[in-house]
């Protein structure tokens, strides 16, 4: 009797046990860790099924490979008057930063280099109808260069340095 009662309390308590073990449920083609400033992620390539997880600061799609996408930021608001067909390029880039103001007269323009938590790193006056930005001496990260008339900010552009 004893025996039968410790093997029924063995398979109760391996039951219960094993009930809290998550294990991986596709085959996928590779995978890996990329750790960074911001924390640590674990991926896989080639999983077909997975779970979007959105938060206040953005969201992540599990098992599912992301484009990365630049693009120029829009939800500011238009300073009345001032129509300005500017350009900064190259995005991705690795060493300068090129702003390249087209008909436009410069002389009140200056570009501001911001990084991801709002600080600001670098201000230029706009000399020129094409304006280096030296880049080398910053992270890889993502900046915001932010064009301004007087007081008034006029474009945004996000801008990923490799």
């Amino acid at each position: 009797m004893k025996q039968i009662f410790f093997k029924l309390t063995l398979v109760l308590i391996i039951g219960f046990g094993l009930n809290g073990i998550q294990a991986q449920e596709a085959t996928v083609a590779a995978g890996g860790k990329a750790t960074g400033s911001g924390g640590t992620v674990s991926y896989s390539v080639g999983q077909v099924t997975y779970t979007t997880n959105t938060g206040t600061t953005g969201s992540v799609a599990q098992g599912v490979q992301q484009p990365f996408e630049i693009s120029l930021v829009t939800s500011i608001r238009r300073a009345k008057g001032i129509v300005l067909n500017c350009k900064v390029y190259p995005n991705p880039t690795t060493d300068f930063l090129y702003l390249k103001v087209d008909d436009y007269n410069f002389s009140k323009l200056s570009i501001h280099l911001y990084d991801m938590s709002g600080r600001l790193l670098r201000t230029m006056k706009v000399e020129s109808n094409v304006t280096l930005m030296d880049m080398q001496n910053f992270d890889h990260s993502t900046y915001f260069v932010k064009v301004i008339k007087g007081n008034k900010e006029v474009k945004t552009f996000q801008i990923v340095k490799n």
